[in-house]
């Protein structure tokens, strides 16, 4: 009764700061949405370089230094978005006079709809929405998607809409690499007449455009993986000095950090940036640069987004604070209960190789393997990301341009996912038996049992209370009921590979 008391009269303060607010003409704001500062102020010289904007927002005992940024033609932004619900004053600091010393207020309400915050890290291994909402995370890639012609995004956006996928791998940069040769319609950076780049200027068109298809993401449900840096160039992105990869960086934690989809990629196969670069690949960092990408990352994002980096030979030291989930590109998945145990993080196979038929070997999965794939990642404990390069007369092809998916694996992953959360996941530990079959279980409550190879499996059940034993079919995506197991020794011939019992506590 304590506890309700105090909620009812948290919620009273609430509504009572809203109803005062709205008569003052205080503005209001969704709780994890965003609210925009916006100023104008110098535009002679070079206002990404020459002007510094904050702004120090305080609820309570709370408080929040926000970046702003320059958006041209005298234009200013502040992007806020607020983790409590209440009135939340803002006064903002500036080198440049007409924007330092601003004040106003904001008042954070109840979030509607499906607004549940950002993902974090839930239970050392797994993700949750902020408020409590599981997030079973099921991930594709599109690398290109926002460089493409505005007709192709729609397609794009209209696929994604009736996927499974909640999670999309996605670059800032345009990518230089085979079926991926077009050129944007604009760039990050102001390009001179000359066709080079000017590092100290960014084009506000280009990033308008990249912070709108953040949130056409937002609004299907989706979390924005967003890649920041990597080695496919031809434009000099991926060689800038120290001062332009940092002055970068920063600009989009200012522009997009407050978008609550937003995950951050430091960069796609890291390693292929550090020399000796392989033929096709751009860059110039050390380890140590990217050390210092993860700690701005972690130090001046204001929203702690989530935080990792994904690699193609060589994995980063993910035992580091600054990394939040482990990004894997692998092609066996029974590692993960290994890594699961070694960083104590969520480990996410952001690529697993692709369901395809490209001469490449990382993009010629048959839809049977990539769906064994996401079976054998999940058993083991971890997420499992999907994508397609399936060829095309156009090349336009689903792992770079986005479009239309044409692979049989996406309806087999929403199969999944849905069996998925309908378990406790969160609440199960994966294990090995033998080498024979996979085991993911909640012993006395539910077992999953995967088979690597047809032929015998021994497994006991805990506890004394009869079990349920369902055969799954992952493929054709139906279920069959078998007879009911007793607890303790619980034997079975598996006739196949990829044969998956679901075995469950009878009530």
């Amino acid at each position: 009764m304590t506890c309700f008391r105090c909620a009812v009269v948290a919620l009273a303060m609430v509504l009572l700061a809203n109803f005062s607010a709205r008569a003052a003409g205080t503005p209001n704001v969704e709780q994890w949405g965003i609210y925009e500062v916006m100023l104008t102020g110098p535009a002679a010289g070079n206002p990404f370089v020459d002007v510094k904007l904050s702004a120090q927002f305080t609820l309570g005992n709370d408080t929040l230094v926000v970046p702003g940024f320059y958006d041209g033609e005298g234009t200013y932004r502040i992007r806020f978005s607020p983790s409590r619900r209440g009135e939340w004053k803002y006064t903002t600091r500036s080198n440049a006079v007409d924007l330092d010393g601003k004040t106003g207020s904001v008042v954070a309400v109840a979030p509607a709809g499906a607004n549940h915050g950002p993902v974090r890290v839930y239970k050392t291994f797994h993700f949750a929405y902020a408020d409590g909402t599981p997030y079973f995370e099921c991930g594709t890639t599109c690398y290109a998607w926002t460089n493409q012609t505005e007709e192709l995004q729609e397609e794009t956006l209209k696929t994604l809409a009736t996927s499974p996928f909640n999670k999309l791998r996605m670059c800032i940069f345009p990518k230089s690499f085979v079926y991926n040769a077009n050129d944007p319609p604009n760039y990050p950076f102001v390009r001179n007449a000359d066709g080079t780049f000017d590092f100290t200027r960014f084009d506000p068109t280009n990033w308008r455009h990249f912070e709108q298809r953040v949130l056409d993401l937002q609004k299907l449900g989706i979390e924005a993986d967003v890649i920041l840096f990597h080695p496919y160039d031809r434009w000099g992105f991926a060689t800038m000095d120290p001062d332009s990869d940092d002055r970068y960086l920063r600009y989009a934690i200012a522009r997009l950090s407050a978008y609550r989809n937003v995950w951050w990629s430091v960069a796609n196969e890291y390693d292929f940036m550090i020399p000796p670069l392989r033929k096709g690949q751009q860059g110039n960092k050390s380890v140590a640069d990217f050390d210092r990408f993860f700690s701005i990352l972690q130090n001046e994002d204001p929203y702690d987004r989530q935080r990792s980096v994904h690699y193609a030979a060589k994995m980063y030291d993910n035992t580091k604070p600054w990394v939040t989930h482990v990004s894997v590109q692998t092609r066996d998945l029974t590692q993960i209960i290994g890594w699961r145990e070694r960083f104590q993080k969520p480990i996410v196979i952001d690529e697993c190789r692709y369901e395809g038929n490209i001469p490449q070997s990382w993009g010629n999965l048959t839809a049977e393997q990539m769906v064994h794939q996401f079976w054998v990642g999940t058993v083991c404990g971890g997420y499992v990301g999907h994508g397609e390069t399936l060829k095309d007369p156009n090349d336009i092809l689903w792992w770079s341009k986005g479009g239309v998916l044409h692979g049989q694996s996406p309806p087999r992953i929403a199969f999944l996912r849905a069996l998925m959360e309908k378990l406790p996941y969160t609440e199960m530990t994966p294990s090995r038996l033998g080498t024979t079959a996979l085991v993911l279980s909640k012993p006395g409550s539910v077992y999953l049992v995967y088979a690597l190879k047809d032929g015998p499996i021994a497994l006991e059940l805990a506890g004394n209370h009869d079990y349920s034993v369902t055969a799954v079919d992952t493929w054709n995506m139906q279920s069959e009921s078998l007879p009911p197991a007793k607890a303790g020794e619980f034997d079975f011939t598996a006739p196949r590979p990829d044969y998956l019992l679901l075995i469950k506590k009878q009530e």
